[in-house]
């Protein structure tokens, strides 16, 4: 049995898949759950690696939880945040409080516990607008959104940490993953919740800007490639498939893969302030090729495939009628 490791956000779209892949690949799992009166477990729930992973129910921002959790862990995998970039626009503080404070009581309790590898999540929203593609690590980092600007806290603390601390930490900087179990508030399931529940108008926000898709797979098997190197301890590391849509040709693509007939509708409510609209997101992803064995299994139509069955097979989970922020 490998090391035994948390993962915190553990019940979420890409915690759960990782949980999977851990535990398939012999990791010894304790899983992070936001805690709930209900003792939910989220998408763990159903999950077939449920009787094979350990839960405990917490609070990222609670120091106390956290440290708990993290005994007898030799590594963590800190997935554990608010990701939803309409709301961070209402209340910014609860994201200071979930992304920078949270990631502080992961770091200072690997620190106390003397873990082996921290894993931090990180974002492509971290970049903005692209200034250079394909975005390197190298890219500066600019904070459009409440959201984007917290993370960039969450990861200059992590790599105080490994600066002044020796902490081996390693920053994972996916760029935008989707597939089975994302929420609504994403681009990709919110043109295909509305298109299955038989709407003739879907309302989206802006149609112009480009994204860097990866299957969520792909996303936890390059997060255990990250885990497993030796070379990457201190670096940032993009996750992304070295290619680039936008949102108008993603729409048309779903609408010719899920057999539906719908137009498309500009919302005002869905639009980013001018200027927080991150225009372009291209990733150049050599370096984690460079340093792992790291190669993706999805191209975009397979994995659009794979997500629209998923949702059809659970659209009654969705309310395609209402605007997450």
């Amino acid at each position: 049995m490998s090391k035994k490791v948390l993962v915190t956000g553990a019940s979420g779209f890409i915690g759960s898949h990782l949980c999977e892949l851990l535990v398939s690949q012999g990791f010894d799992v304790k899983a992070f759950v936001h805690y709930n009166s209900k003792s939910s477990w989220g998408w763990l729930e159903d999950s077939y690696v449920k009787d094979e992973i350990e839960v405990v129910l917490g609070d990222v921002r609670d120091f106390d939880s956290v440290l708990n959790s993290m005994q007898n862990c030799k590594a963590v995998f800190h997935l554990a945040a608010l990701i939803g970039i309409p709301y961070s626009y209402r209340s910014p503080l609860a994201y200071l409080k979930t992304n920078v404070e949270g990631t502080y009581n992961i770091l200072q309790s690997a620190k106390t516990l003397n873990l082996d590898n921290v894993i931090i999540t990180s974002t492509s929203e971290t970049y903005g607008t692209a200034q250079f593609v394909p975005i390197t690590e190298l890219h500066p980092l600019v904070g459009q959104s409440p959201y984007s600007a917290s993370k960039i806290g969450s990861d200059q603390l992590a790599i105080s940490y490994y600066r002044s601390f020796g902490l081996p930490v390693k920053i994972v900087r996916p760029f935008n993953t989707y597939g089975p179990r994302q929420s609504a508030r994403a681009i990709i399931p919110t043109v295909i919740t509305q298109a299955l529940s038989g709407k003739k108008l879907i309302k989206l926000g802006n149609l112009h800007p480009t994204r860097d898709l990866t299957f969520v797979r792909d996303t936890a098997n390059g997060f255990v490639a990250i885990y497993r190197s030796d070379q990457l301890y201190g670096e940032v590391v993009n996750i992304g498939m070295n290619y680039e849509i936008s949102v108008k040709n993603i729409v048309e693509l779903i609408r010719s893969l899920s057999g539906t007939n719908f137009n498309v509708e500009v919302d005002q409510e869905r639009i980013r302030p001018q200027n927080s609209e991150v225009e372009r997101l291209f990733c150049d992803n050599s370096k984690l090729k460079e340093a792992t064995d790291w190669q993706p299994s999805y191209n975009l139509e397979k994995g659009l495939v794979e997500t629209i069955e998923f949702i059809s097979q659970n659209i009654s989970m969705y309310k395609s009628d209402l605007y997450h922020v």
